[in-house]
C-alpha cells in the first residue's frame, strides 16, 4: 500500500477538523473538531509507522499516547462545557470571554495594577456629573446575567 492513501485521507480529517474549530460556535462540536484533528494525527503516525518498518513501533506507542490523551481531554473539556451551560443556559463559545474574572472587579482588560501611569499621591478628579448617565435596562439585565 502506497503512503499517499492515508496521508491524503489524515490531511483531509486534519482539514475538516480544522474547519469545524473555526467556524463553530457550539464548545461540544469544537471538541468534536479536535478529536478529528488528533485522529489525523493519530493515522499518520501509524501510517509513517508502517512505512518505515520500525522495529520499536513508536508510531503505534505514541499514537497510543495521543489516544490516552485526547480522553482526558475530553473528560475535562465536557466538563467545562457543562459548568459553561449551567451558568449561562448554552454552550455557545462566542460568549464566553464575558465570564473572565477580572482581579478586583475591573474589566479594563489591563493586567490588574491599577495603576495607569498615575503617581500614587496625586487624588483623583472628582467625576462629572453630567457626564454620568444612568444605566439602560439592557446594560442592568446583562450586569444581573453576569452576576
Amino acid at each position: 500500500m502506497h503512503l499517499a492513501y492515508p496521508a491524503v485521507l489524515a490531511v483531509l480529517l486534519f482539514c475538516v477538523g480544522l474547519y469545524g474549530v473555526l467556524a463553530r460556535r457550539n464548545a461540544i462540536l469544537v471538541l468534536m473538531s479536535v478529536e478529528l484533528m488528533l485522529n489525523a494525527v493519530n493515522l499518520n503516525l501509524v501510517a509513517f509507522d508502517v512505512w518505515l518498518r520500525d522495529t520499536l513501533h513508536s508510531g503505534q506507542a505514541l499514537t497510543l499516547f495521543t489516544i490516552a490523551i485526547a480522553a482526558a481531554e475530553i473528560g475535562i473539556g465536557l466538563a467545562i462545557v457543562l459548568a459553561v451551560y449551567r451558568n449561562r443556559g448554552t454552550s455557545a463559545v462566542d460568549g464566553l470571554r464575558d465570564t473572565a474574572e477580572h482581579p478586583d472587579g475591573d474589566d479594563d482588560g489591563d493586567d490588574g495594577d491599577d495603576f495607569d501611569g498615575v503617581a500614587l499621591d496625586e487624588p483623583e478628579p472628582a467625576p462629572d456629573k453630567a457626564a454620568q448617565q444612568p444605566q439602560t435596562s439592557q446594560q442592568s439585565q446583562k450586569a444581573e446575567a453576569t452576576a
